[in-house]
C-alpha cells in the first residue's frame, strides 16, 4: 500500500530541511576563516620635570606590538601650572601638589580597569641636576614629597629620578627619528617596513639648563661613554650622543652676566647683548645661586647691579665665546669643546628648542641668537655648508619633540606583547548564503510540523 498525500507532503519537507540544514552546516564549517580581533591599546604616563617647567605626556600603543616594540601615539600632553620642581627647594611638599592637575587629566583619560598595568615614571632633568649638585638633601626632599603624590596613584608608578644627560639626548634622537617614521613605517599595503638604511637624523636639544647632542656617525666611536644603543623594531642602533650641563639657554644667560659683572666695577654692568637704552636693577645674590655660576662673587659689589644695554653684536659675540674652552680642543681629533670628544657630524639634523618666553625674554633674544650661532657653528661644528641640514622644530607630525616619547618606545619593548585573539569567520557572500539556508531549513521544519498536526486523517 503506497503512503498518502499527507505522509508523502511530511516526508518531502523532512528530506528539504535536511538538505537545507545540512548545506548550512557544511557552508560554516567550511568556507569559514580565522580572522584577528583588534587587540587592547596600553596606555603609559611620563612626566618631563624639566629645569623651568613640568609636562606631562600620555602615550598609547597596540598591545601587540611590532617586532617586539609598540607602535606608541601621542594622546595627552598637559603642561603643569608653575616652574620646574628644583624652584620648590624650600617647599617641597608643593612640588608634588603641582602635578596633581595634570595627572587627574590622564587618570581620566585611561580607563579604570587599565590604570593598574599602566607604567608612570618622572624623569627629572638638567635643573634636579644642578639642585642635587649645589643640595642633595634638599633634592632629595622634592623627589620624596614627588614620590608621594605619584605612588599614591592607582597606575603602576616606576619611580620618580634624575634622567642622566646622556639618556635624555639618546630618547630625544629615538623620539624624532620615530615621528619622521626612520625607523618604521606604515606602507599602502598595509603591512610595516623598514626605510632605506642612512636616512635616519640626529637631534640637538637646547633647554633650560642643558644642551644635548645625539646623532648615528657614519664612522666608529671611539670614546664608548658616549655611545647608547637601542634594540627596537628589531634593529639595534648605536649613537653618539653627549649633554652639555650649564649650556643650557637660562644658565648660559646667567654665565654670560657673571663674566660681564667680573669684568666690571662699581655695581654697573654694560650688557653689549642688551639692545641700546636698556635699563634696569638687579639683586647680585641670585645670580650666585646656581652652581654654573662660579661659587665666589666678587668683593665689594653692592646687594644690586645696574644693568644697561649697549647693543653692540660684536662685543655680544666675544662674551659669548668666553663662555666655551675652545682652546682645550686644540690639537685634538674629533673634538667640540670643553675637551668633549665627538666624531664628525653626519646627516641632517632636527633642533629642540625648550623654554619658556615671550614677553619677559625679548631683551635675551639677541643673546639667545648669537649664542645658539656660537654653540652650532664654533661648538658643534656646523659650517655653511652643513647649516642647510638643520631644521627648527618643536612638533612634528602632531607629536612633541622631546625625550619622553623616546624613553616610552624604549619601554615597550620591556612590557609584554598581548596576541591577538582568534575568531571564525565567513565572507559576507557565504554569511548570506548560511542565514538563506537556515532559513529554509526552519520553514521547511514548521512546514512538516504544520502537516503532521493540522493535515486531517486520509
Amino acid at each position: 500500500m503506497g503512503l498518502s498525500w499527507k505522509e508523502q507532503v511530511f516526508m518531502a519537507l523532512l528530506g528539504a530541511a535536511a538538505v537545507s540544514g545540512l548545506t548550512a552546516l557544511i557552508l560554516v564549517l567550511v568556507e569559514a576563516v580565522n580572522v584577528l580581533l583588534p587587540t587592547d591599546t596600553k596606555f603609559g604616563i611620563v612626566f618631563d620635570a624639566g629645569s623651568s617647567h613640568t609636562s606631562l605626556f600620555v602615550y598609547q600603543w597596540p598591545a601587540d606590538k611590532e617586532n617586539g616594540t609598540g607602535v606608541v601615539s601621542q594622546a595627552l600632553a598637559c603642561q603643569v601650572e608653575g616652574p620646574g620642581i628644583s624652584s620648590y627647594a624650600s617647599d617641597p611638599a608643593q612640588a608634588g601638589e603641582s602635578l596633581q592637575g595634570c595627572l587627574e587629566k590622564a587618570l581620566a583619560l585611561i580607563p579604570e580597569a587599565q590604570r593598574r598595568g599602566t607604567p608612570l615614571f618622572l624623569g627629572a632633568t638638567a635643573g634636579m641636576r644642578l639642585l642635587s649638585q649645589k643640595n642633595s638633601s634638599q633634592a632629595g626632599d622634592i623627589f620624596a614629597a614627588v614620590t608621594r603624590v605619584l605612588g599614591g596613584s592607582p597606575v603602576d608608578f616606576q619611580g620618580a629620578e634624575l634622567l642622566g644627560g646622556q639618556d635624555e639626548g639618546a630618547f630625544g634622537w629615538i623620539t624624532i627619528n620615530y615621528i619622521l617614521e626612520l625607523f618604521i613605517k606604515y606602507s599602502f599595503s598595509g603591512a610595516w617596513t623598514r626605510p632605506l638604511e642612512g636616512t635616519l637624523v640626529g637631534a640637538l636639544d637646547l633647554g633650560g639648563a642643558s644642551t644635548q647632542i645625539a646623532f648615528m656617525p657614519g664612522g666608529p666611536i671611539l670614546d664608548q661613554s658616549t655611545q647608547a644603543t637601542f634594540h627596537l623594531y628589531g634593529s639595534s642602533y648605536s649613537i653618539y650622543t653627549h649633554s652639555y650641563l650649564c649650556f643650557g639657554r637660562d644658565q648660559m644667560l646667567s654665565r654670560l652676566l657673571a663674566g660681564l659683572v667680573q669684568s666690571h666695577s662699581a655695581g654697573l654692568v654694560r650688557h653689549p647683548c642688551y639692545h641700546s637704552g636698556y635699563h634696569t636693577t638687579l639683586p647680585l645674590a641670585p645670580l650666585y645661586e646656581s652652581p654654573c655660576v662660579h661659587p665666589m662673587a666678587p668683593q665689594n659689589l653692592p646687594q644690586n647691579l645696574t644693568v644697561e644695554g649697549t647693543g653692540n653684536p660684536e662685543a655680544c659675540v666675544a662674551a659669548i665665546r668666553e663662555l666655551f674652552n675652545f682652546s682645550s680642543c686644540q690639537g685634538q681629533r674629533d673634538c667640540a669643546f670643553d675637551g668633549v670628544y665627538q666624531p664628525p657630524l653626519w646627516g641632517q639634523f632636527y633642533v629642540v628648542a625648550s623654554y619658556p618666553g615671550q614677553d619677559r625674554w625679548l631683551r635675551d633674544y639677541c643673546a639667545c641668537g648669537l649664542y645658539i650661532l656660537t654653540l652650532l657653528t664654533e661648538g658643534y661644528g656646523f659650517s655653511e655648508e652643513t647649516w642647510p641640514s638643520i631644521e627648527f622644530r618643536k612638533q612634528v607630525g602632531g607629536m612633541d619633540i622631546g625625550w619622553t616619547l623616546g624613553y616610552m618606545l624604549n619601554l615597550t619593548g620591556m612590557i609584554p606583547a598581548e596576541a591577538p585573539a582568534q575568531w571564525r569567520a565567513e565572507s559576507y557572500s557565504i554569511w548570506v548564503a548560511g542565514v538563506v539556508f537556515v532559513v529554509l531549513t526552519l520553514v521547511a521544519i514548521l512546514g512538516a510540523a504544520s502537516v503532521q498536526l493540522l493535515w486531517p486523517q486520509d
